[in-house]
Order: structure tokens, then C-alpha cells, then sequence
């Protein structure tokens, strides 16, 4: 499968818990949807991370990804220390030149 590099990009960060990295991956403004809460900007988006990184400890692993004109999907399996690991999870995100403008995370 072939992963536009912002992907493999956040992908590699997660694996790393590297929540600075992983925030580079978006825009100044990027919004990230996820467990109910959204998440505004990049300072706003390695906060939530690191609180993520801290608590779970999951890794991606890609399965599938589809690129459309207005929303792309990547599906990854999600492993970490939490109930029901690992789960299918769809990041549905907005890709603005090479990185990330907005993201919701479902499972």
C-alpha cells in the first residue's frame, strides 16, 4: 500500500511516541476530532498526543488506505494498553499539500 509521506510520517511518530514529531505533521490550524473532544491547532494537537502517548501507549499499523478529492481513509489497527487492543480504527482526514488539515478518528 502506498501512503502519501505525511502518513508514513505520522505513522513512524506514534511508533516513536514522539508527540512534537507527530504534531508537525499538521497545519498551524488543523483540527483533530477524537473520543468526543476536538482538539484546535498544533500546540492544542501534541498536547492531546502525549496525553494519549501517556496513557495508552498504542501503535498504527496501516491496513488500508483511500485517497479522495475531498476526505481520504486510512484504516490502521491500534494496539497499546487498553481494553479491547488491538481495534480497527478510520482516520478520516483532510491532506493540504503535505500535511494534515483535519482529522477525525472512528471506530
Amino acid at each position: 500500500m502506498e501512503l502519501p509521506k505525511v502518513l508514513i510520517d505520522l505513522v513512524a511518530a506514534q511508533a516513536s511516541y514522539n508527540s512534537v514529531a507527530y504534531a508537525k505533521c499538521f497545519t498551524e490550524t488543523a483540527v483533530v476530532y477524537d473520543e468526543g473532544k476536538m482538539h484546535n491547532g498544533r500546540k492544542e494537537i501534541e498536547k492531546w498526543i502525549s496525553d494519549a502517548n501517556k496513557n495508552y501507549k498504542s501503535i498504527m499499523k496501516p491496513i488500508s488506505f483511500e485517497k479522495n478529492e475531498d476526505e481520504s481513509i486510512l484504516k490502521a489497527e491500534v494496539s497499546g494498553s487498553f481494553p479491547g487492543s488491538p481495534i480497527v480504527l478510520s482516520y478520516r482526514l483532510n491532506i493540504v499539500g503535505d500535511q494534515i488539515q483535519f482529522l477525525k478518528i472512528t471506530g
